[in-house]
């Protein structure tokens, strides 16, 4: 019997504030020029399932989709008209597109009937409805509809005059492909007609590897194996899809891995480097390894040959670590963009090893424009707000609904990355150290496996998303590149994988992230020695997807599940009871070849050699020309509480709360360093710290170090400062340096991602390339002298190589960037430090040195100057200070400690004054230095500490003259700062604090009165 279809409509009762329709409005406005008036909500499901009566459709909606206190609920009735409402716009979902939101009323459905629903098949469907006050044009509300309310790649919008009727629309979903498979001649092609062929079909592909594609099909044997296998003497298009995501630079890293041709012009050095990666990388981390294992502390468990890196925490588990970017994608749909890299990035660590990680918490580090920004936009260019918005809301839903809490991150800006921002995502996780008998790290792969798909079903979405992240960006981008994000069926997944591990049921897993199958199935027949995939049997979102796309597409929750035959029954069993679609897609082989069919019929075979090793290497050339630079002539100052109000305003150093609060970062409940901590829950932390499980006191501080403005100046000190600011963070935690006893089993685990402009020299198109090569090998040189100074290895990481945007003959380069993203263990999170000032009475001191380095400061900033005295790290020194700080800590000496960075000593002086209310009494000490480079400068590896009056003298016998006595913390809520008698800066705490948390990020984003994180230590 067809079932019966009903409407339900959820519309707020008279005098309810109606807050999304608010926040439309105003985006209206603001990004598009639009007055619609009042907006007025309401959410609209379609229900057609059985025959339900109008009873227990009107008992289901009122019991379990509606708030009582806030809704009106109305059944089978189009809309109820709204005197005062011209227009609508009704958002509702494409075919085959998830649907949390509906998935969720199903499940509760079925619970209210106490009746068991398929839940492979959508029953009931989630719409929105905005009713405008205003009468737009029909093309006005399509663009509102397409450009704020929804993605046309997933969402079907009707729009109109509520006078007309509004038109309802409900998906009939279907499925099956398009067996259409062609084939693409390469013989014969001119160089010019290559490299045409790879732009129009986004392979992102040079003339060299497409000639090295169209010699590998000229072969001999190649054409004498086609044959065999009935495939055309030309490659088919799924071939050269697979070969181009495997060669992408996203995948491949071709310019980590190229050989350069390095010269310094200046100093007349010349060199050859062989490999980025492996030179000051791989091989860095090899010999910090040696070193490691030299002392007994053979933590460092799996680097850099899996989807996270993995160390021991204990005989019993491992920590596993990876932070990722999605630059692209959120350059051209925020939320799309965001919500995908974190759910995508979340995939990783469950996929490590055997698979079945229990996540622990996520991290982001955003760079973005000036949100104020009030130039032109270039063709197909999104203005910063509107991106900021846009991440953030992603970053939120993906976090806040998986149950993942968002502990740490930072956000910079810089206008030069209004053309495409950066978004890196991060995620901990943690792993037993077996799973039924079995090393939980390894992978192990034997011929007549079965290839497993689990999680979501494949679309169009993410098509191209590896070739076209590994390209440029232009007004030409395509919206298929940009998964979709599903957090629900994610989360489902998830709990079906640790389960299954944990029972035995997987040999190993692996993500389908960029590439989608061809890249996980491709990589996991590396190690049987071949695959054999069975493309009709992979579950389709909605028919039309021809055999290629269902092979690259990155729709997005998916896992490949690698099973033994016997097991298989076990693991479908598993699947339907949790919920979780899973398919046997194929087997793997040992024959040396990757090979696709679809109904029986050939559509790839690919020799594994030549798919991951045929790519030609790249030679590059990188030539440094050291920037000119001078110190700019300051003006005396004489109101540096003046200044000091300014900084703590600027868009670098104020609050970020209207973001923080919107990310939760208790869920779990093992986050002990908050984002903001004291007594007034408003004092800004350096790095978070979170426990394992609620079986021990073991736990991890967790920390981001990011300068990009300081590459202006010295890109070798902007990394090594980035390492540094990453690095000193844990210590103010208190975290120690790992190998500085035998066998102390303190593991640090580093994920290190360079995101840079696009750095191969073409004298007409990017005639600055070679400078920006050279910019990237010296911030690869500083990595590799920063991990051999502190004994901290890298574990796994990333490059984005091609951040740029291009439109209308104008270029938008990001400034070369690199995130170091760290964690170490922490014996015992009791032990943790926060920053904020605690008790009158407690005696303040400055550790580590000043030095005359402002160049790149915030303080120059103020006066649009840059400067040339960078700071530098002396790895030493420092990391003799960390060890001593470590030492304090062991004793409990140390009361707070908040390190310095951004603003430098006075604005880190006026920030440990949040969290109690306190004020601060400071006598600055006698030097050479002028007043404002003690005050401003922000030479690295330095901290503000206070200790109890009962320690000093314990203290400063270990510190010696590493520590300066600054002054003491007061109980009369003013900060005060006298340098040679004379006071230089005094103003009220709570009045700094006021103007720190209403700087512009809060008042953007239309957040009053907050307090939050302000420098890049933690948002």
């Amino acid at each position: 019997m067809e079932p019966t279809t009903h409407t339900i409509q959820l519309t707020l009762k008279p005098g309810q504030h109606d807050g999304d329709g608010h926040r439309v409005a105003a985006a209206a406005a603001r990004h598009l020029g639009l007055a619609t008036g009042r907006v007025r909500t309401a959410a609209r499901y379609t229900v057609r399932y059985g025959t339900l009566s109008t009873e227990q459709l009107h008992a289901f909606a009122t019991r379990c989709l509606a708030d009582p206190v806030l809704h009106d609920v109305t059944l089978n009735e189009v809309v109820a008209p709204v005197p005062g409402f011209a227009a609508y716009i009704l958002v509702a979902r494409g075919p085959g597109v998830t649907d949390d939101e509906g998935t969720s009323a199903q499940n509760a459905l079925a619970d209210f009937l106490n009746e068991p629903i398929d839940t492979r098949t959508q029953h009931i469907f989630s719409k929105r409805l905005y009713l405008l006050e205003h009468d737009l044009p029909t093309a006005d509300l399509r663009r509102l509809a397409e450009e704020l309310l929804g993605n046309k790649m997933i969402n079907r919008f009707e729009v109109g005059r509520v006078a007309d009727g509004i038109r309802d629309y409900t998906p009939r979903p279907g499925g099956g492909a398009e067996a259409i498979t062609e084939t693409i001649s390469l013989t014969g092609l001119s160089d010019g007609a290559l490299v045409q062929l790879s732009k129009d079909n986004i392979y992102a592909l040079n003339l060299e590897e497409m000639r090295a594609v169209r010699a590998y099909y000229a072969a001999p044997a190649t054409q004498a194996t086609r044959r065999a296998q009935g495939l055309p003497a030309d490659p088919t298009d799924c071939e050269l899809e697979i070969i181009a995501q495997t060669w992408s630079e996203h995948c491949k890293h071709k310019e980590f891995s190229a050989v350069i041709n390095y010269r310094d012009l200046a100093t007349g050095e010349e060199k050859q480097i062989d490999s980025l990666f492996k030179t000051y990388i791989k091989d860095a981390t090899s010999e910090v390894d040696r070193q490691l294992r030299a002392n007994g502390n053979d933590w460092l468990v799996k680097v850099f040959s899996d989807n996270a890196g993995a160390v021991r925490i204990n005989a019993d588990s491992l920590f596993v670590w990876k932070v990722e970017t999605h630059n692209s994608p959120s350059a051209i749909d925020p939320y799309g963009g965001a919500i995908t890299g974190i759910l995508g990035n979340n995939r990783d660590p469950l996929a490590t090893g055997i698979g079945g990680a229990r996540l622990l918490f996520n991290t982001n580090v955003l760079c973005f424009g000036n949100p104020a920004y009030d130039g032109p936009l270039l063709t197909g260019q999104l203005h910063p707000r509107r991106i900021l918005e846009g991440v953030r809301k992603g970053i939120e839903d993906g976090g806040n609904k998986s149950g993942v809490p968002t502990v740490n991150g930072a956000i910079v800006f810089d206008d030069r990355y209004r053309g495409k921002p950066l978004v890196y995502c991060g995620t901990g996780a943690v792993m037993p150290m077996q799973f039924a008998g079995l090393d939980s790290w390894e992978k192990k792969i034997d011929a007549g496996d079965r290839i497993v798909m689990a999680g979501g079903r494949v679309g169009k979405d993410g098509i191209h998303g590896a070739t076209f992240s590994s390209i440029e960006l232009d007004e030409s981008a395509p919206a298929t590149a940009v998964q979709i994000g599903s957090p629900i069926t994610q989360k489902l997944a998830m709990d079906f994988l640790l389960l299954a591990a944990r029972r035995g049921l997987l040999k190993c897993s692996t993500d389908n992230g960029a590439g989608g199958l061809s890249s996980s199935v491709g990589e996991l027949a590396g190690i049987s020695g071949g695959a054999v995939v069975e493309l009709e049997k992979v579950p389709l979102k909605y028919p039309g997807l021809r055999p290629w796309e269902i092979f690259v597409s990155e729709s997005q929750e998916r896992f490949t599940l690698v099973v033994e035959p016997a097991r298989m029954a076990e693991l479908l069993a598993l699947g339907l009871e949790m919920e979780v679609e899973v398919t046997d897609i194929g087997h793997f082989t040992s024959d040396g070849s990757l090979d696709v069919n679809f109904d029986g019929q050939p559509v790839a075979r690919l020799a594994l050699a030549f798919l991951h090793d045929g790519v030609p290497r790249k030679t590059l050339e990188a030539e440094y020309e050291k920037p000119a630079a001078t110190e700019p002539k300051i003006p005396t100052q004489t109101d540096y509480t003046g200044t000091l109000r300014q900084l703590l305003g600027a868009l670098n150093i104020c609050s970020r709360e209207s973001v923080i609060r919107q990310y939760d970062h208790e869920v779990k409940g093992r986050t002990i360093v908050k984002p903001l901590m004291g007594a007034t829950g408003q004092a800004p932390q350096d790095a978070a710290v979170v426990r394992f499980n609620f079986e021990s006191w073991e736990g991890v501080a967790v920390s981001n170090g990011i300068l990009p403005r300081y590459g202006d100046l010295d890109a070798y000190q902007m990394s090594a400062g980035s390492f540094d600011e990453a690095v000193r963070q844990i210590i103010a935690v208190g975290g120690k340096l790992p190998n500085l006893s035998p066998g102390d089993g303190i593991f640090w685990s580093v994920n290190d991602n360079f995101c840079v402009p696009d750095s191969v020299y073409d004298p007409a198109i990017n005639p600055d390339g070679k400078q920006k090569l050279a910019k990237l090998v010296q911030m690869c040189e500083a990595l590799r002298d920063a991990t051999a100074a502190y004994c901290i290895p890298l574990t796994s990481g990333k490059d984005s190589m091609k951040n740029d945007f291009k439109a209308d003959g104008v270029k938008i380069s990001v400034p070369p960037t690199v995130l170091y993203s760290m964690t170490a263990k922490m014996e015992d999170v009791r032990r943790a430090i926060t920053s904020d000032f605690k008790e009158a009475g407690d005696v303040i001191y400055l550790l580590g040195e000043t030095y005359d380095e402002l160049g790149g400061s915030e303080f120059y900033a103020l006066h649009s100057e840059l400067g040339a005295q960078v700071p530098r790290v002396r790895f030493a020194e420092a990391k003799a200070l960390y060890t001593l700080i470590g030492q304090a800590n062991d004793g409990a000496l140390i009361q707070s400690c908040h390190d310095l960075s951004d603003g430098g000593l006075a604005v880190a002086l006026a920030e440990a004054t949040f969290g109690y209310g306190c004020g601060a009494s400071v006598e600055l000490p006698e030097s050479a230095l002028p007043l404002a480079t003690q005050l401003f400068s922000e030479s690295h590896s330095r901290f503000v500490a206070t200790m109890a009056p009962a320690d000093v003298v314990a203290f400063e016998a270990l510190l010696g003259g590493r520590a300066t006595r600054l002054g003491v913390v007061t109980d009369d809520g003013q900060l005060t700062v006298r340098h040679a008698g004379e006071t230089v800066i005094r103003a009220p705490a709570a009045e700094l604090r006021h103007t720190w948390s209403n700087g512009p990020v809060n008042q953007l984003l239309g957040v009053d009165e907050l307090a939050g994180f302000g420098e890049s230590a933690g948002y």
